[in-house]
């Protein structure tokens, strides 16, 4: 099996930046991406950001310029460092690692919060 655990989260004030981490350990033979996904109350979850193993990056629209994925490969974890938060911004952030040939294995989740 493989654990992912994020870290990081909090409550910060807008305008703020906070960095995330996801850290992936047990089977780990070969990671395809990891990616950080958001859910807001009453939401959908949403892709945030997304890392390949060719280092592709995918953002979505309302982070790009704000929003920083990375990866450290050797300790097999995710950052997302976030600059200029906003109060939608606000969401619980899941952390996805995906394993080739394609399973996905989700973190617990961390709570972001950003006051007005």
């Amino acid at each position: 099996q493989v654990q992912v655990v994020e870290s990081g989260g909090g409550l910060v004030q807008a305008g703020g930046s906070l960095r995330l981490s996801c850290a992936a350990s047990g089977r780990i033979f070969s990671i395809n991406a990891m990616g950080w996904y958001r859910q807001a109350p009453g939401k959908q979850r949403e892709l945030v950001a997304l890392l390949t193993s060719g280092g592709s990056t995918n953002y979505a629209d309302s982070v790009k310029g704000r929003f920083t994925i990375s990866r450290n490969n050797a300790k097999n974890t995710v950052y997302l460092q976030m600059h200029s938060l906003k109060p939608e911004d606000t969401a619980v952030y899941y952390c996805n690692v995906i394993m080739y040939p394609g399973e996905g294995f989700w973190g617990q989740g961390t709570q972001v919060t950003v006051s007005s």
